[in-house]
């Protein structure tokens, strides 16, 4: 595992820093990601997919819990030619157990790079991208099963987040759309190289069998709809999309403001809407 004198000495060595234009924040913490890879169930027979891996500090506590094959993604073209020596030098045993692939996360296409199922996600996400990276495997790769991420406090409360909450928005309701999503932990801002301004939480999203209709367009435009003006009522936000019939026959109410509405509020008032067109 790597410690933050560990990280600092490893950056200076390479002529490296953390990229604020892609949100790198290093985990200089070994039992910060031991918990993460612990709670996220990682164990011999488990296939992970790791968005991020940075110096690899997670990447050596999932090898380090038993995990069968790491597909790691790393955007960062400094960082991915370090990262192989970081293994071997650390964990030379497992090390050939990680394969790594210099990519962006949200262009790379999962099919291919995975194939048959089931893998899990488990990743201390970049702020700047944790929600799009988080969206497009659930849209992309439904061989990831559950994903486990380490993101912004206030990322994970919106992604968490229930009806009637502060927290609620556009990402709380396409991330329910795909699956469950939990708070597992937070991580105070001391276990990271450089240390960001702001608090951590592990998010957990299980994948559930997909609603009916399976295509979340009509959902999702709806949603964004809706929230482009969160403080007016339904009925004003929506204008002429939707009628009262559909509200009637969806069960919700035209008065009501986005943030009441749950995942299958929106399924209903678009399959509402669809059947009248």
């Amino acid at each position: 595992m790597l410690g933050a004198a560990e990280v600092r000495e490893l950056l200076e060595r390479s002529g490296l820093s953390a990229k604020r234009s892609l949100g790198q924040n290093f985990v200089a913490d070994p039992n910060t990601v031991r918990r993460i890879a612990r709670v996220a169930g990682v164990g011999p027979g488990t296939r992970v997919v790791e968005v991020g891996p940075g110096l690899g500090s997670l990447t050596l506590a999932l090898l380090d819990a038993g995990a069968d094959e790491v597909v790691a993604v790393e955007k960062d073209g400094q960082l991915a030619a370090l990262l192989p020596h970081v293994l071997a030098a650390h964990d030379p045993g497992r090390a050939d157990r990680v394969r790594l692939v210099q990519a962006d996360a949200l262009l790379v296409g999962w099919a291919d790079l995975l194939g048959p199922g089931p893998w899990v996600l488990v990743a201390n996400l970049p702020y700047n991208v944790a929600v799009p990276v988080l969206l497009s495997v659930l849209a992309d790769a439904p061989e990831v099963v559950r994903l486990v991420a380490m993101v912004q406090k206030e990322v994970a409360d919106r992604l968490v987040a229930t009806p009637g909450g502060r927290a609620i928005g556009v990402p709380t309701v396409k991330v329910a759309w795909y699956g469950s999503a939990r708070t597992l932990a937070t991580v105070g801002p001391e276990v990271f190289v450089p240390r960001p301004r702001v608090e951590s939480a592990v998010v957990e999203v299980v994948r559930r069998e997909p609603p009916r209709p399976e295509d979340p367009g009509p959902v999702f435009a709806l949603v964004e709809r809706a929230y482009r003006q969160r403080r007016k009522m339904l009925r004003a936000s929506l204008g002429a999309a939707v009628g009262p019939d559909a509200f009637a026959a969806a069960g919700v109410a035209p008065t009501a403001r986005p943030e009441e509405l749950g995942v299958d509020d929106w399924i209903a008032l678009a399959g509402a809407v669809g059947a009248g067109s």
